[in-house]
């Protein structure tokens, strides 16, 4: 360990003239050092403390260390347009900071979420000082992985996020009276009234978002991953269970582990975006959930900027924290689990009794006799009633995320219940579920979302995943299939399993007006009361597809 020198604050020039600055730390110590280097927008003193040990605990581990604010952000000079100008900048930025006094030429960077997508854009340039990167928490295709889930806008962490850094911009820029109104903006959000917005940040990324519901060619141009491909690093992944980004991080490291020739680690613990602790939501999961992030990142870099052999690569690349045993398990890659159906079955009144709706394993499924026509059943009706719509709690999309008791959800007429006979076995589960739900409904457009739980003896309940699609052509009579957030987790002998169904999960996702989703306070007055028929008994059955590594029956 070294003693740390007093922060220092240099500056650089990019290709095009714009100043950026950054605060250094340094060893105090003779010789050459290896850089980590983070850019970030919400000024460089925060050095994404939320999450990270602090940059002088790096430094004495042997690194000099650059935080450094991007362009239009903290005191660096320019214009901030979201993501546009990273790549170059980036580029820019490592050839500096490889060239630092004490440098030694050998450049990694590191940090989560905007800081994480600084990493990806300037490897994207392959500057041949950058040896290597850990992003976490990113976005790959910032339409699917960020922006959009199943076709649905997401609202609360899109909407919160804008208004965060349109917040800053007018600090910034020493407009008090619209940072004020701002600020109270973010204390409580404008969900159905985001012309405040458009008011006091028209130049907001959101403005654009909101517009563009389509993967077209504006997201292609604006994702890492439509100019990855020449890109071939040692990367370590980091993500979270309940990060609203979680596909991005999976999707890039499966991405990178089926081409790269490089080593490709992947770190996912049980944690929402922030902060990575052992308390997620109202579950402790315990002291194995405290965060390794930070002891992990040295020996990462230890190993690929200076060369030391920590043993990294002697262990199995993939090392994911099982909820329920609350222990961390390895693998020398993601596995592949054997799919395992759950069929829906009712009574018609599973939005009315809890024991109407169940699961019922397809082993033990009671299929009508070959040649006749199946059991008839009446369809379970969903009715959404845009005033009072189905609260978000908890899961991947909501602000808090994590993991809530959700009893309270699940007895409300608008939410369809369906739950198993208690567990003979423990039940252990890795990777995305898949809800298939044959239906239909009496307006153009509606939503479903999907969120599987665990009912405990007491009969309290607990989200471990979830999913939600938009559903555009909705007076068809079809399946809709509902990707799930992939999930690890052992569910113990003698709990249940629970899927929920409802037609909205709001704030997280933008409210279906039953032709569009509810964006403005216009588009609220025009919403509609959506009724949707759900067939549990059909040539072709709701059903759940689960990811199962070990058989509970």
């Amino acid at each position: 360990m070294f003693d740390v020198l007093g922060k220092q604050t240099a500056s650089m020039y990019t290709r095009d003239g714009m100043r950026l600055d950054a605060d250094i730390y340094r060893p105090d110590a003779d010789g050459e050092f290896p850089v980590l280097l983070m850019r970030q927008p919400y000024g460089r003193a925060i050095a994404s403390t939320v999450v990270y040990a602090h940059p002088t605990w790096y430094a004495a581990h042997g690194y000099i260390v650059v935080i450094q604010d991007v362009r239009g952000r903290g005191t660096s000079q320019g214009e901030f347009k979201l993501f546009a100008n990273e790549i170059a900048d980036g580029e820019d930025t490592v050839n500096w900071a490889a060239s630092l006094p004490g440098s030694n030429g050998q450049v990694g960077m590191y940090g989560f979420s905007y800081q994480g997508m600084t990493q990806l854009y300037a490897a994207i340039a392959q500057p041949p000082a950058l040896k290597t990167i850990c992003p976490s928490m990113i976005g790959y295709d910032l339409y699917t992985d960020w922006a959009y889930e199943g076709g649905a806008f997401c609202l609360q962490t899109n909407l919160a996020w804008a208004i965060q850094l349109a917040t800053e911009t007018a600090r910034l820029r020493g407009d008090k009276e619209k940072y004020q109104a701002l600020f109270t903006a973010s204390r409580n959000l404008p969900l159905n009234n985001p012309e405040i917005l458009q008011k006091l940040a028209p130049e907001s990324f959101y403005h654009e978002w909101v517009t563009r519901p389509q993967a077209d060619p504006y997201w292609q141009a604006l994702s890492p991953k439509t100019h990855f491909q020449g890109v071939d690093l040692p990367m370590l992944h980091i993500g979270g269970w309940f990060d609203t980004y979680l596909r991005g991080t999976l999707h890039l490291y499966q991405d990178m582990a089926a081409r790269a020739t490089t080593p490709q680690h992947l770190l996912v613990g049980p944690w929402a975006h922030i902060p990575w602790g052992r308390k997620v939501g109202e579950v402790d999961f315990g002291v194995n959930a405290v965060s390794p992030v930070d002891e992990v990142q040295v020996r990462w870099f230890d190993y690929f900027l200076k060369g030391i052999d920590t043993g990294l690569l002697d262990e199995l690349p993939v090392s994911l924290f099982e909820m329920g045993s609350n222990m961390w398990t390895y693998f020398p890659i993601i596995p592949i689990s054997n799919q395992k159906t759950y069929f829906l079955s009712t009574t018609g009144l599973a939005s009315i009794r809890e024991d109407s709706g169940t699961l019922i394993p397809s082993p033990h499924y009671p299929l009508s006799p070959e040649g006749t026509s199946p059991i008839p059943n009446p369809p379970d009706v969903l009715v959404h009633d845009p005033w009072r719509p189905v609260p978000s709690v908890g899961g991947h999309g909501a602000i808090p995320a994590g993991v809530f008791e959700r009893s309270h959800i699940d007895c409300r007429s608008d939410v369809l219940t369906y739950t198993s006979a208690p567990l003979i076995a423990d039940l252990h589960l890795l990777g995305g579920a898949i809800v298939e739900i044959v239906c239909s409904a009496d307006q153009p457009s509606y939503d479903l979302c999907a969120v599987l739980s665990q009912v405990y003896p007491d009969g309290k309940v607990y989200n471990f995943t979830q999913g939600y699609l938009h559903c555009p052509d909705g007076m068809n009579h079809t399946t809709r299939r509902i990707q799930l957030q992939t999930t690890c987790i052992r569910i113990p002998q003698g709990n249940s399993l629970r899927l929920s169904l409802s037609a909205a999960c709001y704030p997280a996702y933008a409210m279906n007006s039953g032709n569009s989703p509810v964006l403005d306070s216009d588009s609220l007055f025009h919403a509609q009361i959506i009724t949707i028929s759900v067939t549990c008994r059909d040539n072709n059955s709701s059903q759940i597809l689960l990811p199962i590594t070990q058989e509970s029956e």
